[in-house]
């Protein structure tokens, strides 16, 4: 039994086909994995390093100062040294810390730190409060929560609120035009809570401590936009700094409270009541 013949051409492209299928299955494949499914609304990414291409967000200061104004500070040091927003007590002639209804210490700025956190000086002071370390600053995440007492629109309060992610924060005031407009980092967060009968803006909350879930300081708060209703803060890394440029270190005998939504105003006033936050103004 004879087979037909084949044509030359289907044996030409069969050993054709057979050498491709051998390249092809001997080429190196070095693909990637695919990457993992994003984390709804990114809650608990890391906060990552600043970077001059986070949004930027512009607070005008008013530095005419026609009549005193009001703020928040916090106690780092039991010998009475104190931290605010810069803004607060820039250009004032007179700081002073309200120790009762009527009464005030005297302060004087410590150093003109670069950043919108400054140090007080006072004679005598309360209990220092935790602050932060660099280490555990590095695992800030997004979505982590904060607490903000102090003293808005010049009443004791305070506000709750989510960690969004970093921004630039441009402050321009009389003064600083004359130096050019100063820009730093900043934490930008998302109020989520506040004293129930708070309404409005929160003027008065500049310079009040934002803590973490353990009661440490972990920046200082230093605007708001009031539409958006977002917070911004310091970062830890402003706060440290000027610390360290006043030769202040973290206390190591400082506690926080653990705080948390269901106890923070009660937390708030208990530090209010041990003047380890407390309102400072600035004198006309």
């Amino acid at each position: 039994m004879n087979f037909p013949r084949l044509p030359d051409w289907t044996i030409y492209g069969a050993v054709v086909l057979a050498l491709v299928i051998a390249s092809v299955g001997r080429r190196e494949k070095a693909d990637a994995p695919a990457p993992p499914p994003p984390v709804p609304g990114e809650e608990g990414v890391p906060l990552g390093p600043a970077s001059p291409f986070d949004p930027a967000v512009v607070v005008d200061v008013q530095q005419n100062r026609p009549q005193p104004s009001s703020g928040t500070a916090f106690s780092i040091a039991d010998n009475g040294v104190w931290i605010t927003a810069r803004h607060v007590v820039e250009g004032c002639p007179q700081v002073a810390i309200v120790v009762a209804e009527g009464r005030g210490v005297a302060t004087r700025v410590s150093v003109a730190a670069a950043g919108e956190a400054v140090v007080l000086i006072s004679d005598g002071g309360a209990p220092a409060m935790p602050v932060i370390d660099q280490a555990q600053a590095r695992n800030l995440k997004r979505g982590d929560r904060a607490f903000h007492p102090g003293f808005p629109q010049g009443k004791a309060g305070e506000v709750t609120s989510r960690l969004l992610g970093r921004e630039r924060l441009v402050v321009r005031s009389l003064a600083q035009r004359q130096r050019g407009e100063q820009t730093e980092p900043v934490l930008v967060w998302a109020e989520v809570g506040r004293t129930n009968t708070l309404k409005g803006p929160l003027s008065g909350l500049s310079g009040a401590p934002a803590l973490d879930a353990a009661g440490r300081v972990i920046g200082v708060t230093v605007a708001e936009a009031p539409r958006r209703g977002r917070i911004y803060t310091t970062t830890p890394e402003t706060l440290l700094a000027a610390m360290q440029a006043a030769s202040q270190s973290p206390s190591h005998l400082a506690t926080g409270e653990p705080v948390n939504t269901e106890n923070y105003g009660r937390v708030a006033d208990a530090l209010r009541r041990d003047l380890r936050v407390a309102q400072v103004v600035c004198l006309v």
